[in-house]
């Protein structure tokens, strides 16, 4: 079973997107888009990006890769959490919830290229009311 994208509205007008995996387990967050078709931009991007490489800016020397590309960082908690950059640098999602270990967040980043690849997007709360 593929995992699934659910776009849903904010009370400030704003779409947003998040990736379910089969599971159901929410596994990231997009950030707010103005428009639906950008919104919708945003899961084609991300289905296209999942497989990238991952910098790990938790290294003491962390080694830079190219966009588009998962960071790994810790959080003000002190928490790990990943966040994924699109070609042109823009931060097109970041991880649900903070991960107290760095397999945990890296279990995350490869759940998102499972669920995505063939994920089907409901957009079914937009028609509510």
């Amino acid at each position: 079973m593929p995992g699934k994208f659910i776009i849903t509205k904010t009370p400030n007008g704003f779409f947003r997107f998040g990736l379910q995996s089969t599971n159901s387990q929410t596994v990231l967050t997009s950030q707010n888009y103005a428009s639906l078709s950008n919104c919708k931009s945003g899961i084609e991007a991300i289905k296209k990006n999942a497989l990238s490489e991952i910098e790990d800016q938790t290294l003491q020397k962390p080694v830079k890769k190219k966009n588009p590309k998962f960071e790994v960082y810790f959080d003000k908690a002190g928490m790990y959490r990943y966040r994924m950059l699109a070609s042109n640098g823009q931060n097109i999602a970041i991880s649900e919830d903070g991960y107290a270990s760095k397999s945990g967040c890296m279990n995350g980043i490869s759940a998102i290229s499972r669920a995505s690849g063939d994920a089907t997007i409901d957009d079914s709360a937009l028609k509510k009311k």
